[in-house]
């Protein structure tokens, strides 16, 4: 059975609660597939809110390089991530293909850069394996699993880890319990 025909299943968001801890293999379901240079991601199409052209946004003071600043989004003020400079591509360029992800994640909506959108997966548990134990642009700890669509390969991205970690800033982490 090919990845387009598998039926759609509900996709529990894995627990990355600290960023030590392996991540949770990525579950069947839909995601949203997108470039990052030669790379391929995949996120959980639940979290997509929607896609945009990228416009510049407007800058922020002392915010870190890969935050592009903020866009008013129908009266909702928008952090614009840069996931290029953010997870080291080589070169990053602004073009027509590039566009802006929005996601609602933890209760805010953030908006990720990103080369261009491919198209939206539908994946069944045996076209997602674990990820290798390797290097890589993205944090392994986001990793969920790699998933081979014919000749395509995409590295699923648990994006709510991503943007909920302590480095990113935008999300405020609730207190730890002991």
């Amino acid at each position: 059975m090919d990845a387009l025909n598998t039926p759609s299943a509900a996709i529990p968001s894995p627990n990355l609660a600290t960023r030590g801890r392996a991540p949770a293999l990525a579950s069947a379901g839909e995601f949203l597939s997108f470039r990052l240079g030669a790379e391929e991601y995949g996120i959980d199409i639940l979290s997509v809110q929607e896609i945009r052209s990228y416009e510049e946004p407007t800058r922020i003071a002392n915010a870190p390089d890969f935050i592009k600043g903020v866009v008013n989004l129908r009266g909702v003020i928008v952090p614009i991530v840069d996931m290029r400079i953010k997870l080291g591509c080589a070169k990053v360029d602004y073009n027509a293909l590039t566009v802006v992800i929005v996601l609602s994640v933890h209760d805010r909506v953030v908006g990720l850069v990103v080369d261009s959108v491919s198209d939206v997966i539908r994946l069944s548990h045996d076209h997602i394996k674990a990820a290798p134990q390797i290097s890589t642009t993205l944090d392994a700890g986001f990793i969920t699993g790699i998933a081979s669509v014919g000749e395509r390969m995409l590295i699923l991205a648990d994006i709510e880890a991503l943007i909920g970690s302590a480095d990113m800033g935008l999300v405020t982490q609730p207190p730890s319990v002991q």
